[in-house]
């Protein structure tokens, strides 16, 4: 913000590091899921190995919870008053 940037810009950038991280995070979790879930199919009642409601559900809720997590700190970071940051360095 010391350089020009505006609030929505540090908020964008800091969400988008964040979540850029989770998705990948996402992807290789699924993917091991899926992969391990054919192992354990047999200790599987009543259940399949594959079923997407339950992959969708995590997925959205940890998405949910990541978004949060990230805007936390984007929300702290676009508060920093520019000459304080950079007094400190």
């Amino acid at each position: 913000m010391a350089l020009g940037a505006q609030i929505g810009d540090v908020i964008r950038l800091v969400l988008g590091q964040g979540l850029v991280l989770v998705a990948v995070g996402g992807v290789i979790g699924i993917t091991v899921a899926l992969a391990s879930g054919r192992v354990l199919r047999a200790y599987l009642f009543g259940l399949s190995s594959t079923d997407p409601a339950t992959f969708i559900a995590v997925a959205l809720v940890l998405g949910a919870v990541a978004l949060f997590a990230c805007w936390l700190p984007a929300r702290r970071a676009a508060r920093v008053n520019p000459i304080e940051a950079l007094r400190c360095e």
